[in-house]
C-alpha cells in the first residue's frame, strides 16, 4: 500500500500518489479503479517517484482517469509542488515529467506557480497529421460547412496537444460534451488532443472550458489555460499576461518574454489514504 492525497487545483481533481522508495509504478488498472470511486474520482493521478541525480526533487508519472499516460498536467504539478514543498520545508523546488523540467514556487498565501516550459506551435511538434503553415488557425470545423458552430482553432503543444476554438458567445452555450470526444480523436490529431473553447473578454482576460484528452469535461485544465493564453497573445487577441477563468476557478498565466509560460493558482487538499498501486484497492482516509 502507498500513501495518496486527494487534492484539486482550481477544481481539477487530482490524486497525488507517493511512490518514492519503490521500483514499481501505478498501473492503468489501478488508476481506473480509483477513478471509479465516488470520493477518489480524479482527472489526473500524479505518481511521484524519486528523481535521478541532477533531475530535481522528484519525478512524476501522470495517468489520466482512463489509465492512459499523459505528458503534462499543470494543475496536478502544482498540487504535487504544494504537498512536497510542505514536507521538505521549502518554498521552491524542481519537478520533472516526460514533458521536461518544471520549477515550482509556493507563495505565502498558498498560491502555487509552476514554469510550464516553452509552447510549441509547429504542425509536426503538436503533432498534426498534415502540414499547416500557420497554426494560429487551422482548417477544422464543427457543423454545416456554410454555417459552422465552431471553426479555425489555434493549436499548440504545452507538453501535450491542444486545440482552442475562439468564440464570441458565452462558452457555456456550446455543447462541448457532445463534440469534445469526436474532436479529441479527430484524424488531424494522431496523438489525440485536448479540446477547448475560449472567449476573449479583455486584453487581460479569457473565459474557457476544456474537454481533456483521456478524461472528458473537466472543471479546470492548466496546460489548456497556458495553451489558450499563448495562442491568444500570438493572434494579437490579448497581451502576454492574462487571467483565465475556468469553471473551477481562475489561473494567472504569464507568457514571459523569454517564451516560458508560468501558471499560478490555488490548490486544495481534500483527504488522505492508502491504496494498492497494482489493483487500486484502497483503505479509508487517514
Amino acid at each position: 500500500m502507498v500513501p495518496f492525497l486527494k487534492m484539486n487545483g482550481n477544481g481539477n481533481a487530482i490524486i497525488v500518489a507517493d511512490m518514492r522508495g519503490r521500483s514499481d509504478g501505478v498501473t492503468g488498472a489501478a488508476a481506473q479503479a480509483l477513478a471509479a470511486g465516488t470520493d477518489t474520482h480524479f482527472d489526473q493521478l500524479m505518481a511521484v517517484h524519486d528523481a535521478k541525480p541532477g533531475e530535481g526533487d522528484a519525478r512524476m508519472v501522470i495517468l489520466n482517469n482512463d489509465g492512459s499516460e499523459a505528458e503534462a498536467c499543470g494543475n496536478g504539478t502544482r498540487c504535487v509542488a504544494s504537498w512536497l514543498a510542505a514536507e521538505l520545508g521549502r518554498s521552491e523546488l524542481v519537478l520533472r515529467s516526460v514533458a521536461g523540467t518544471l520549477p515550482a514556487r509556493i507563495f505565502p498565501d498558498g498560491q502555487v506557480s509552476v514554469v510550464m516550459g516553452v509552447p510549441r506551435f509547429a504542425w509536426d511538434q503538436i503533432p498534426l497529421s498534415e502540414e499547416f503553415a500557420d497554426t494560429r488557425g487551422i482548417e477544422l470545423q464543427v457543423g454545416p460547412i456554410d454555417d459552422p458552430i465552431l471553426h479555425t482553432p489555434s493549436v499548440a503543444n504545452i507538453g501535450n496537444p491542444h486545440a482552442i476554438f475562439w468564440v464570441e458567445q458565452p462558452v457555456e452555450s456550446y455543447d462541448l460534451a457532445r463534440f469534445g470526444s469526436m474532436l479529441e480523436h479527430h484524424p488531424l490529431f494522431p496523438e489525440a488532443a485536448n479540446i477547448s473553447i475560449a472567449q476573449v473578454v479583455s486584453n487581460e482576460a479569457l473565459i474557457m472550458r476544456t474537454w481533456e484528452r483521456g478524461v472528458g469535461l473537466t472543471l479546470a485544465c492548466g496546460s489548456a489555460a497556458c495553451a489558450a493564453a499563448a495562442c491568444a497573445a500570438r493572434k494579437g487577441l490579448t497581451g502576454r499576461r492574462v487571467s483565465v477563468r475556468q469553471p473551477g476557478g481562475v489561473l494567472d498565466i504569464h507568457w514571459w518574454d523569454d517564451n516560458f509560460l508560468v501558471m499560478t493558482g490555488a490548490v486544495e487538499e481534500e483527504f488522505r489514504g492508502l491504496f494498492d498501486p497494482t489493483s487500486g484497492a484502497r483503505t479509508v482516509a487517514v
